[in-house]
């Protein structure tokens, strides 16, 4: 039996912008085939059995021809599988996935298509222009920037684009851009008429390059300008002095290397990417499971013989925790027991359990425990101490 392919946009770049659509097509396929501009990132949802293919579709190196990408995705859901063609930006936007859907329909395969948000609007809006304007523009024109403005019949009508004066969007354009700026300047656009280069556009790496028909050419060179760009030519690319909210972030521009372990380092690189750093993930320690569980079991089998537990990381809490109902228990038998945790994403962790916590010391390490606990009544109590097996002394000896 056939299975069914999914044409997926992954987005312009940001992997937040995927659409939950697309994620669900990604979560639940068998065969993930992706080119150069979807973020790689967006791998990380597929099943970790999921055959995942690069078929390239960068402009400087070899890739994959379109018919063979095109056969690709027919011959992996003829085996039955599910398959998604992940693909950057929107499918039938410039990506070429209408011949993909053709294909597919000629080989009675059934498919879908999941659109995506396109580079051509992103890329600006992130850059600070909107495509439109109630006082500068009305109408917005999307133009591939691959085909050549000299050629004896070009399929662009460029004498047609100079009458709206609305606002004009190349996608793939940058090996062309003095021949555009050209075209445009002997079709009657003023060399006065703004003009943005967005390179990256969403990602946190995204430049952008402001200037106008007479002389971008010039600037995107002495700037080294490449590859992805987008190009954003009329009056609203004026409007970036005032929006430019994304490049104006604290950290934009800033790469962070963050070292902390793969399963932990997600939620601090949000943090770092909602900054605008570009966060480069390097793990240089591994949380592993103990050499041996006899330990903790036996502490709790006893659990209610204990006055406190103290939660140290949020490690702590998930190994206790997948012990606690390995051994046949739950929540249940710290009924009694006191809950310390150190730290607030160690407290986060324990009240998402449906545990309240009932001390965390204002200082996050153990001498702002023990600070703590010295202002109550602990003699003669049993406290159950959760942490990783090479750890300071200081807490069990002071207690």
């Amino acid at each position: 039996m056939a299975g069914k392919a999914y044409l997926v946009g992954a987005g312009p770049g940001d992997p937040g912008l995927l659409t939950i659509k697309g994620l669900e097509a990604i979560r639940e396929a068998d065969c993930v085939i992706y080119d150069f501009l979807a973020n790689s990132r967006l791998l990380e949802h597929a099943n970790p059995g999921a055959e995942t293919i690069y078929v390239g579709k960068k402009g400087s190196e070899k890739t994959l021809p379109q018919e063979d990408i095109s056969r690709l995705i027919v011959d992996r859901a003829r085996k039955g599988k599910t398959v998604v063609r992940l693909k950057g930006g929107d499918p039938f936007i410039f990506g070429r996935g209408g011949e993909e859907a053709e294909e597919l329909a000629a080989a009675g395969i059934e498919f879908e298509v999941v659109p995506g948000v396109t580079s051509a609007v992103a890329a600006p809006a992130y850059a600070g222009i909107p495509l439109t304007h109630r006082d500068l523009s009305s109408a917005v024109t999307f133009i591939t920037g691959q085909e050549n403005p000299l050629k004896e019949r070009p399929n662009i009508a460029w004498d047609r684009l100079s009458t709206g004066r609305g606002t004009l969007v190349f996608l793939m354009g940058w090996k062309n851009l003095s021949l555009i700026t050209e075209k445009l300047l002997t079709n009657g656009w003023a060399p006065s008429t703004p003009v943005a280069l967005v390179r990256w556009g969403t990602m946190t790496k995204q430049a952008s390059i402001i200037g106008r028909l007479d002389n971008i050419t010039g600037l995107a060179r002495e700037e080294d300008m490449k590859p992805p760009v987008v190009i954003v030519v009329g009056e609203v690319v004026g409007l970036r002095e005032k929006l430019n909210w994304f490049e104006s972030k604290p950290l934009f521009g800033k790469r962070v290397l963050v070292t902390r372990a793969l399963e932990q380092a997600g939620d601090f690189t949000k943090i770092l990417e909602k900054e605008g750093a570009e966060p480069m993930t390097f793990p240089t320690i591994k949380t592993t499971a103990p050499p041996s569980w006899k330990e903790l079991d036996r502490a709790i089998k006893r659990l209610s013989t204990y006055d406190w537990a103290i939660f140290t990381s949020v490690n702590g809490v998930r190994y206790f925790f997948e012990r606690l109902y390995k051994n046949g228990y739950d929540i249940r038998e710290l009924k009694d027991v006191r809950i310390c945790a150190i730290g607030p994403m160690t407290a986060k962790a324990v009240e998402k359990l449906g545990i309240k916590v009932d001390l965390m010391p204002r200082e996050f390490k153990a001498e702002g425990l023990l600070e703590a606990l010295g202002k109550r009544n602990i003699k003669g109590k049993r406290f159950l101490l959760a942490r990783a097996l090479k750890a300071r002394e200081v807490i069990p000896e002071e207690i």
